[in-house]
């Protein structure tokens, strides 16, 4: 039985341009979630994000952290939506049913 593994590549000392504008629609959006529609670059930042790990561990650049941390500012900000959104209905419909 043989195992095959794939060559880790080198490390290429190049910065991901992908990562760096993921954390740049992260900080966006996370600066202004009280600002009417400044949150939805989160969900850029969040596909930014996960095409740019592809792309990092494809062609041994550098930014995985920027990539993870956008990953985590988008996601949480997807969180809080769903949680502001649920805790929202049950009042909306007291206000319909009286």
């Amino acid at each position: 039985m043989s195992s095959t593994s794939v060559p880790a590549r080198a490390k290429t000392g190049r910065l991901n341009k992908l990562a760096v504008a993921a954390i740049v629609f992260a900080a966006i959006a996370a600066a202004g979630l009280w600002v009417f529609g400044v949150a939805v670059l989160a969900v850029f930042a969040v596909g930014a994000g996960h095409v740019s790990l592809n792309q990092i561990q494809s062609r041994g650049e550098r930014g995985r952290g920027l990539a993870i941390a956008a990953l985590v500012v988008g996601y949480g900000i997807a969180a809080l939506a769903l949680f502001t959104t649920l805790s929202y209905i049950p009042g909306a419909i007291r206000q319909f049913t009286m």
